[in-house]
């Protein structure tokens, strides 16, 4: 992967995680509907989608690249997942159980499931809280939806690249009836990024072409907003399945504009992967910019509850706009440190379970030859 086009997708990575706290800050609860233009357009939805395609690609360019076994790919992936979600999860079971008791007023609502710690721990950790027509909320942390979505995809691309034949097909079939209609209808967006793997890069061969496509992928997506497109198509939907249909989808009801919107973005990467081609001579953001980026993971699994609870801590301000600084500082400092503890920590626990696995390894060869 080119290294400008790999520095433009770290800006971009991180850039969508900003936004979803952006658009979780702007409810009511927390800064007083000054920034409700923010959930309106609903740009934390669409920078989800991003997300997916920008999954994609990366799990496209991994499998090929650099695990290219599956015993590799399951422990690159399940590594990548369990070194952030399991403490993320820890971290946000603590904070609402605190949270709660500091401001039981601020945690009465939709926003938070006061559910037994083992069930949040076997939902969350199995990934299945989106699955097979489900809809599990653990604790504050909404934003884990799409890490259910993730896992599915996954899991699905590792059998159709790694598995072949009657294997293939039997844990095809059983994996598609196991997570269900909802993460199916968004993946899409995911497999546009394995296509841009694949096909992005000679997509445009003229430098013309792709800066109409990277530049024009952009105005369609701001004119589409303007026109409420999002919107009409919500409205389309629930027409043509029922308001009540639409409803039970939760998170995915909007499928047919994240759709469309999944292929603007694949449009606007395939023209920035002919733009950013050319080698970087490590300008010195770049390592900036690549913490950000590996910071991301964490910054959406965590700022939801972070959120919640330093809502309930900071006390009321004769100044909203210092309130809502600070309340958005300690949030994000927050995030940072988790993403030190554990997301940027990542290759330290990958070679300590290979280690563990190796000791284990030693230990039952030593006891079949006793």
């Amino acid at each position: 992967m080119a290294q400008g086009f790999s520095l433009y997708l770290n800006l971009l990575r991180f850039a969508a995680a900003i936004v979803v706290l952006l658009s979780h800050f702007a409810y009511e609860r927390f800064t007083r509907g000054d920034y409700l233009i923010i959930r309106e357009l609903n740009l934390g939805s669409d920078a989800v989608v991003v997300f997916f395609v920008i999954s994609g690609l990366v799990i496209a360019f991994a499998a090929r690249q650099k695990d290219m076994a599956g015993p590799a790919y399951v422990f690159a992936r399940l590594t990548r997942l369990f070194s952030v979600v399991l403490p993320a999860i820890l971290l946000t079971l603590a904070l609402d159980y605190w949270g709660a008791r500091i401001d039981p007023a601020g945690y009465d609502g939709w926003w938070w499931n006061p559910a037994p710690v083992w069930e949040v721990l076997l939902r969350t950790l199995s990934f299945s809280t989106e699955w097979t027509g489900s809809g599990f909320r653990p604790g504050t942390n909404g934003p884990f939806w799409s890490l259910s979505y993730e896992a599915a995809y996954y899991l699905l691309f590792g059998i159709v690249v790694f598995l072949s034949g009657i294997r293939r097909a039997f844990w095809l079939t059983l994996v598609l009836i196991v997570v269900g209609v909802k993460p199916l209808l968004l993946m899409p967006s995911w497999l546009l990024g394995v296509w841009l793997y694949h096909r992005g890069a000679t997509a445009f061969s003229r430098p013309a072409t792709a800066v109409f496509a990277f530049a024009g992928a952009l105005v369609v997506y701001i004119v589409a907003l303007a026109l409420d497109v999002p919107d009409i198509l919500f409205a389309i939907s629930n027409v043509a399945m029922g308001q009540g249909q639409v409803t039970a989808l939760r998170f995915s009801n909007e499928f047919v504009w994240n759709g469309l919107l999944g292929a603007i973005v694949a449009l606007h990467l395939a023209g920035a992967m002919k733009l950013f081609d050319a080698t970087i001579p490590n300008p010195r953001w770049e390592k900036a910019v690549a913490w950000l980026a590996g910071s991301s993971f964490s910054l959406y699994l965590v700022h939801y509850p972070a959120l919640q609870f330093w809502n309930a801590i900071i006390p009321q301000m004769d100044s909203g706009a210092l309130r809502d600084s600070t309340l958005f500082a300690v949030t994000l400092m927050t995030c940072f440190v988790f993403a030190s503890v554990f997301e940027h920590k990542i290759w330290a626990f990958r070679k300590l379970l290979v280690r563990l696995w190796q000791s284990i390894q030693g230990a039952t060869s030593i006891a079949l030859v006793k």
